[in-house]
């Protein structure tokens, strides 16, 4: 494999340091949506014992407020928690001897992050276990060649403070790695796969700098929801969309965005310090294991239905992701 990693394109620098100005502050925008999701599952193979079903369902936090939650469900089913605290929908079928529909619907307010000024976290931002977010994923090893190439990179922008390495690792995502998402093999988060192809979509944006972040000591962490488009109204989501956080001493976490930055050079220097209004965030993590646990191995991420029959995962399912803007419906009434 021919590995690009160490191609380098100028970062922003200062008298030899990677430069962190901040981002022209503002209120923080807030957007309110109604949100739909919805799954078919068809019915599996004659003589199936079981089929099992888990769709994540999005939670609160400091920047998103989940409210009316409402279930739909031809069966029996339940609200779990995994251990890395995410939410999730499960219904076990015995005997099934139909498909399965099953539904979410509820209102989200998503709250601008902005964090862009750098300015110190009160100290209950510090997760217990922040150890955690220096570990390795699946495919995002983080072996000698790969702790190699996070080195060059912070010590070409000669970056010393966490802030500085995470910056300088940040613009050289975004200077070298292209949105494109044509052929095969992007999508996974595969840091091999992103450093030799330099394209992909933001699972493999992210994986770099996730992957270089911890490589050089600063822990990063990741998530998953649905983007929504930044004009106001209603419609479909055709896809998902993720993004990530590092943590700085003295500093707290502090959120960015490479594959928006990537898409929209206007944007570059928000995307460091920021996480826009216009997502829903479902999931946090990758390698996950699910509650009730399943049979396969842990997912490489959770924003899509995973389904079971008799322990072999199933799919061939219908999906639908749709949204409304509130102030959209008060508008029409």
């Amino acid at each position: 494999m021919r590995i690009k990693s160490l191609m380098f394109l100028p970062v922003l620098i200062i008298s030899g340091v990677v430069a962190v100005d901040a981002a022209p502050a503002h209120e923080p925008r807030v957007r309110t949506v109604l949100f739909d999701y919805e799954v078919t599952i068809p019915a599996p193979p004659p003589g199936s014992k079981t089929l099992e079903l888990w769709l994540p369902v999005p939670h609160d936090d400091a920047y998103q407020k989940i409210r009316k939650l409402r279930v739909e469900s031809n069966t029996e089913h339940e609200i779990t928690v995994s251990p890395n605290g995410n939410r999730m929908f499960h219904l076990l079928l015995n005997s099934p001897a139909r498909g399965v529909k099953a539904a979410l619907h509820f209102e989200a307010e998503r709250i601008e992050r902005l964090q862009n000024d750098f300015a110190p976290e009160p100290a209950s931002q510090a997760d217990e276990d922040i150890e955690k977010y220096l570990l390795p994923d699946r495919l995002v090893p983080l072996d000698g060649k790969v702790r190699e190439w996070a080195s060059d990179v912070v010590e070409q922008a000669h970056a010393k403070t966490d802030l500085e390495k995470a910056r300088a690792i940040y613009e050289h995502v975004v200077s070298t790695v292209k949105y494109d998402k044509t052929g095969t093999g992007w999508g996974r988060g595969d840091i091999y796969y992103a450093c030799d192809a330099r394209r992909g979509n933001c699972t493999d944006f992210h994986a770099i700098f996730i992957g270089y972040a911890r490589a050089i000591g600063v822990p990063a962490r990741f998530a998953m929801g649905f983007p929504l488009p930044r004009e106001r109204g209603s419609g479909r989501i055709s896809g998902y969309h993720c993004w990530a956080e590092f943590y700085a001493k003295g500093i707290g976490w502090i959120p960015v965005d490479a594959s928006e930055a990537a898409k929209d050079p206007a944007r570059r220097l928000y995307f460091f310090g920021a996480h826009d209004e216009n997502r829903i965030q479902f999931s946090r993590g990758r390698d996950l294991v699910l509650t009730p646990l399943q049979a396969g191995p842990p997912l490489n991420f959770f924003i899509y239905p995973y389904a079971e029959v008799d322990g072999k995962e199933f799919k061939g399912f219908e999906t639908g992701y749709h949204f409304q803007d509130v102030a959209e419906i008060s508008s029409s009434r």
